[in-house]
């Protein structure tokens, strides 16, 4: 009686063992799409901050003209960042490009104050332009506004695309992880169903029979979870260390709402294929548990 009992112990402490790695690699998928989908919205983000809107000013406009329309815009709630270029750093930045100093053989320096403007990522797009672009040349020191209007769009069209594949993703990956814990699930459930027909047939109430499955659920939800988070996190710890630069779109919180994801997926979709599969038990009649 002992060695059965010792038997059915080690049993079940191998169902939960696999029931727990299985779990983990579905987990690992879940995770990875939660982490690209909020990598690539944080990459767009990135992106979007760093194109940039220049600000042209015209020939008779002083440096200190065009330093305050700079201060100006600097405050302008759609401004991430403004960099002021004057006539004398912008004549020294072309004369370093060029390899020759045009002043020279112009006799004056040629080159006009300017503004590099890099908007909030939430203003970089089609219709904020229009009216920011309308707002810059309102100002008459102003003679040109320049943008990478094509990079704009693309940029936000590609975003709209990883997000639709990723929902998608994310929606297949769900439906498959849940298949695939329920069945595993449902053959742990299947060796204990004469135990629930017992408690049945005792007068024990549903929820008295369904609480320790339930309980054992969230457990072997959480530690899944873990073990999920454990290898997503060694997957991000070698891609920093291969990229350290990764850090500007894979920030922390990202990782905390992926690893809350994980173990909420977890937990929930274990708790709901234990609930599923003791219920069909208890609906069950007698003598169809031993067929």
């Amino acid at each position: 009686m002992a060695k059965k009992t010792k038997k059915n112990t080690n049993g079940r402490g191998l169902q939960v063992v696999t029931l727990c790695i299985s779990t983990a690699l579905v987990l690992i998928l879940l995770g990875m799409v939660v982490l690209i989908g909020l990598t690539a919205n944080n990459l767009s983000d990135y992106v979007k901050e760093n194109l940039t809107v220049t600000v042209m000013f015209k020939d008779d406009v002083s440096n200190r003209e065009a330093a305050v329309v700079c201060r100006k815009l600097q405050s302008k709630p759609w401004v991430a960042h403004l960099e002021y270029i004057d006539r004398e750093q912008a004549l020294k930045e072309q004369t370093k490009a060029l390899g020759t100093d045009p002043s020279e053989f112009l006799g004056t320096n040629p080159f006009v104050p300017s503004a590099e403007i890099n908007l909030r990522a939430s203003c970089a797009n089609a219709d904020s332009l229009k009216w920011i672009t309308k707002q810059i040349r309102s100002y008459k020191q102003v003679s040109e506004v320049a943008y990478q209007k094509d990079l704009m769009d693309k940029v936000n069209s590609n975003l709209h695309k990883v997000m639709l594949v990723m929902l998608i993703i994310a929606v297949l990956l769900t439906c498959i992880s849940f298949s695939l814990i329920n069945n595993t699930v449902r053959l742990g459930i299947y060796e204990r169903r004469f135990s629930i027909n017992i408690m049945k047939l005792v007068g024990a109430s549903w929820s008295f029979i369904r609480r320790p499955f339930l309980y054992v659920a969230v457990i072997e939800g959480l530690l899944a979870g873990v073990l999920a988070i454990i290898v997503l996190a060694g997957g991000v710890y070698a891609l920093y260390t291969y990229e350290p630069d990764i850090t500007a779109v894979v920030t922390w919180q990202v990782l905390a709402i992926t690893a809350a994801a994980v173990l909420l997926a977890g937990v929930i979709i274990s708790t709901i294929c234990v609930f599923i599969s003791v219920t069909r038990y208890l609906n069950m009649p007698s003598e169809r548990l031993y067929r």
